[in-house]
């Protein structure tokens, strides 16, 4: 099975932090949006936990994503094939 997002190496210089909503999804865990920097922020069901940031998303296809019918098939359709950030999970609190 291959990765949910491109490869890309982690830069938590560049971490924009965001409310991470949990999502019914068999692929995706949670989703987030900051409208003030366009970045759409995804966690994955599967693997460790890590933050894929995908910047210069418009908030209608972020509102778009959150009614679909299908989650993860309107993320793998519009979101997925952008370039995107890459952060480790979040530390334990």
């Amino acid at each position: 099975m291959s990765n949910p997002a491109p490869s890309q190496p982690a830069d938590n210089a560049e971490l924009i932090v965001i409310a991470m909503k949990p999502v019914q999804s068999q692929q995706i865990a949670s989703i987030g949006y900051d409208p003030e920097s366009k970045t759409l922020a995804a966690t994955f069901t599967r693997g460790p936990g890590t933050v894929y940031q995908y910047p210069n998303v418009d908030e209608k296809v972020y509102a778009d994503l959150m009614a679909a019918d299908s989650i993860g098939s309107f993320f793998g359709k519009h979101i997925r094939p952008l370039a995107c950030k890459k952060f480790g999970p979040p530390a334990a609190s």
